[in-house]
């Protein structure tokens, strides 16, 4: 079995195997470095696909509309990272495009397609690829930051212009809330010995 890294303090662990239910804590600091869910899988699938269906939602529709002295815009999600570039911040446009689009499309791709094969039982030699990729990608994901600053955004500008939170919005912050969701439902050790079963 692959020894895992404690989150907190780095100590290298070989965790046991775990019953339905059970946690495996770390010797060293106490924080929890494994849990058996058995519905684990299933739940972040279906957090996964929900968070694949609002994405595709929130790259379609109208994201913020701005109104001030009879002129309207409204803007889009993708058109965001076009805006800035227009504006001479190409730097920044390439930072919200890649953070804020590319990974998350990419890190809810890949976790739907490795936990439909681990679901459906397929045995596929390119699953543990895979979730080294998804691995990898997750931290690149920042579509919490990006929130975040939509919202200090939105309290500055309120002042000057109406602004019109639209369908777009609302579905990528239920993109991020799901994908959260599907994340938060994953344990590292049972994760890999699903794919390593299956490999």
């Amino acid at each position: 079995m692959n020894e895992l890294a404690c989150l907190e303090c780095d100590l290298l662990i070989n965790p046991p195997s775990l019953d339905p239910g059970q946690r495996a804590r770390c010797p060293r600091c106490g924080s929890t470095i494994a849990a058996h869910n058995p519905d684990g899988h299933h739940r972040a699938l279906a957090y996964a696909l929900a968070a694949t269906f609002l994405l595709i939602v929130a790259n379609l529709f109208p994201f913020l509309a701005f109104k001030s002295g009879g002129i309207e815009q409204v803007i889009t999600l993708p058109e965001s990272a076009g805006q800035l570039h227009a504006e001479g911040s190409s730097a920044l446009a390439i930072i919200v495009f890649a953070f804020t689009i590319v990974a998350p499309g990419l890190l809810t791709m890949g976790l739907v397609i490795l936990l439909g094969a681990i679901v459906l039982n397929l045995r596929v030699s390119w699953l543990a690829v895979l979730g080294r990729f998804v691995t990898f990608v997750q931290p690149w994901s920042m579509v919490e930051v990006f929130l975040i600053g939509v919202l200090v955004s939105f309290t500055k500008i309120a002042s000057l212009a109406t602004v019109t939170l639209g369908v777009s919005f609302w579905a990528f912050a239920g993109f991020a809330i799901c994908l959260t969701a599907a994340l938060a439902c994953l344990d590292r050790h049972q994760l890999w010995r699903a794919i390593e079963n299956a490999s």
